[in-house]
């Protein structure tokens, strides 16, 4: 697809919003609003677009960007649409907002969220960007908006898919999911986020796109090892793949359903975050293979890789929910350095033997090697 492609449809009964704050000026939050604005351009041809606010935490930095348009932290070489505003103050930037984008690391959401609550309007639209579970709860994302927000799960929608921020900056081509146990907030998130370079679909399932986001980390960190090891694509292949099983079958067990792990939100996003130099968890693999400790990846790391932090939560929340996950279990004992990445292989592979589909039932009757 072009740059001069037409931009996807969205529902025609969706009302054009008047402001959309995304809050976290990292690396996807800053592609995020680039499309919000970008999609805001595309919808002025016809009727008045929306405002779009990036808020982030250092002053300094945010008042740089309004003067540049550049986040030079982040994407050094590349000028931000001009009608892109900018904000260290988190009044001006949730005052009026329809849409209200969190872009901010899983582990300090919670914080975050509680430290805004008051400044957020009450009938606005909350989108997740974050793929974690938090620590200590193992909520997924949006469950720890609706806790700080009770009572507004209609409006709670995340966003998820093969979306790795370096690519999207330049125009190059993707699509998402966007998923909401609401029509209208989906429709509405959709509409904010459609442009030619990007292609959002809607989906129900929230469990499957958020559990899908968050466990592919963990596979990606597995085959960082690998490839840091020097293993070749086959295993690195077999990773991927027998990590798309343990993702459904968590999924599955919390509710999801199987086909949304085979799309984007799924399998689209497991290939490009394993696959691609440009993932952070893919990184830190490569890194955790080299024998740094979790603290020494991270700080090495200039960006958050979830995957270190949700890696020990998602195991814990298969264990409640007796879903068996042998590469989550690995990764986890590594990051707790129970065992060496020399000693990753015999836990991946010298498993017992079975079926990878069952025999004598139907097709579609059981997840992968469940």
């Amino acid at each position: 697809m072009s740059d001069t492609a037409q931009a996807p449809s969205v529902p025609s009964t969706v009302p054009t919003p008047r402001k959309v704050a995304v809050l976290g000026a990292g690396s996807w939050g800053t592609a995020f609003a680039k499309i919000a604005a970008d999609a805001a351009r595309t919808e002025s041809e016809q009727e008045p677009g929306w405002e779009t606010v990036l808020w982030g935490r250092d002053e300094s930095a945010m008042q740089a960007m309004a003067k540049t348009g550049v986040n030079d932290r982040y994407f050094p070489n590349v000028r931000l649409p001009e009608d892109l505003a900018y904000t260290a103050d988190p009044r001006e930037a949730l005052d009026g907002a329809d849409v209200v984008v969190l872009a901010l690391p899983a582990q300090v959401l919670r914080e975050q969220l509680k430290s805004m609550a008051v400044l957020v309007p009450t009938d606005a639209v909350l989108v997740s960007l974050a793929k974690g579970l938090e620590r200590g709860t193992g909520l997924r994302m949006s469950e720890v908006i609706a806790e700080v927000f009770p009572g507004g799960a209609d409006r709670i929608a995340v966003v998820s898919g093969p979306n790795l921020a370096k690519e999207i900056i330049q125009n190059q081509p993707t699509a998402s999911v966007v998923a909401s146990p609401s029509e209208y907030a989906a429709g509405l998130v959709s509409r904010v986020c459609a442009t030619s370079y990007f292609r959002p679909y809607t989906s129900a399932d929230v469990v499957g796109v958020e559990i899908g986001g968050l466990v592919k980390n963990v596979i990606a960190l597995c085959v960082g090892i690998c490839e840091g090891r020097d293993y070749g694509d086959n295993s690195k292949a077999s990773i991927m793949t027998r990590g798309l099983a343990e993702t459904t079958r968590l999924a599955m067990a919390l509710g999801g359903r199987p086909e949304t792990l085979a799309g984007l939100a799924g399998m689209g996003d497991l290939v490009a975050t394993c696959s691609s130099p440009l993932s952070r968890n893919h990184t830190a693999g490569k890194l955790l293979a080299l024998g740094l400790s979790e603290e020494e990846v991270t700080a090495r790391m200039t960006q958050t890789a979830e995957g270190i932090k949700s890696a020990p939560v998602v195991l814990e929340l298969a264990r409640r929910n007796g879903v068996e996950m042998p590469i989550a279990e690995a990764v986890s004992a590594v990051l707790a350095s129970q065992v060496t990445v020399d000693q990753l292989q015999p836990m991946l592979l010298g498993r017992q033997l079975k079926a990878e589909t069952p025999h004598g039932g139907p097709e579609g009757t059981s997840a992968p090697g469940h």
